[in-house]
């Protein structure tokens, strides 16, 4: 059997669109078949619910584990939803150790989940979330995640998702970030979908060097399937090459 502990993780996010398409098209199976392209061990997704009533899952978990090898983690209060304020977790192998779900404050009704993994090549936590579009609320967000964050134990910490944030430095909604991950690096432009512009999904990590690559996934089917192309990165988890021996910030 292959040592999967010696080579990186592949982790993807991606928001589906509610599995519409920009051909107006709704096709789960197309989701499905880009969230295989990515070839993850981990993908965070976002709008994978209904928005409004009841909110039910709008994907095919059953072709999602079968064409890509990933199953959904139960994060919902319905029997038939998939997410928790449209945010979902596909993991290939590995456990659950913990699971959060947190209710961000703002204007409007957004989520994030905080799942502590563990996986064959070791410890991760990984943050999937959903920022809201007032600039007000996503500060307030990224200070709630980075509080949750730090009343957990110290391993190695992803966040995965759809930010809408696009402005850098100063003017940046993400600047409380920086005090766990450090100054925010550029993220390639994953919106719209046939011609990205902007940078508003994001994958960061903790500690420094965890991440090895972030790129944008830009396949024919892609481009159409959402309006948002999926990010993509692998994560170093090699106990040698990993330092942990600064803490995690303490929660305010």
């Amino acid at each position: 059997m292959a040592d999967t502990s010696a080579r990186p993780v592949v982790v993807g996010s991606y928001n589906v669109h509610k599995c519409v398409g920009l051909d107006g098209r709704f096709d789960p199976a197309r989701i499905a078949a880009v969230v295989a392209e990515l070839g993850a061990d981990v993908v965070a997704l976002q709008e994978v619910d209904r928005r409004f009533g009841r909110r039910s899952g709008l994907l095919d978990a059953e072709m999602l584990r079968r064409d890509s090898g990933l199953h959904l983690l139960h994060v919902s209060d319905l029997p038939d939803g998939h997410g928790w304020h449209g945010n979902a977790l596909l993991v290939r192998d590995g456990s659950v150790t913990r699971l959060r779900r947190l209710t961000l404050p703002g204007a409007e009704p957004r989520g994030a989940i905080i799942t502590e993994l563990a996986l064959p090549a070791g410890p991760l936590r990984v943050v999937a979330a959903h920022f809201g579009l007032l600039r007000r609320c996503r500060m307030r967000q990224s200070a709630m995640i980075l509080d949750a964050i730090a009343e957990g134990e110290t391993m190695p910490t992803l966040l995965l998702g759809d930010l809408n944030e696009w402005r850098p430095g100063r003017r940046s909604s993400l600047r409380p970030l920086d005090a766990l991950f450090g100054p925010m690096a550029a993220s390639p432009p994953s919106f719209p979908a046939p011609l990205p512009l902007i940078s508003l999904d994001r994958i960061l990590g903790w500690p420094q060097g965890i991440l090895r690559q972030v790129q944008v996934h830009r396949s024919t089917l892609a481009r159409i399937a959402s309006d948002h192309l999926p990010l993509k990165a692998w994560v170093d988890l090699d106990p040698a090459r990993l330092s942990l021996q600064d803490r995690l910030p303490e929660a305010a």
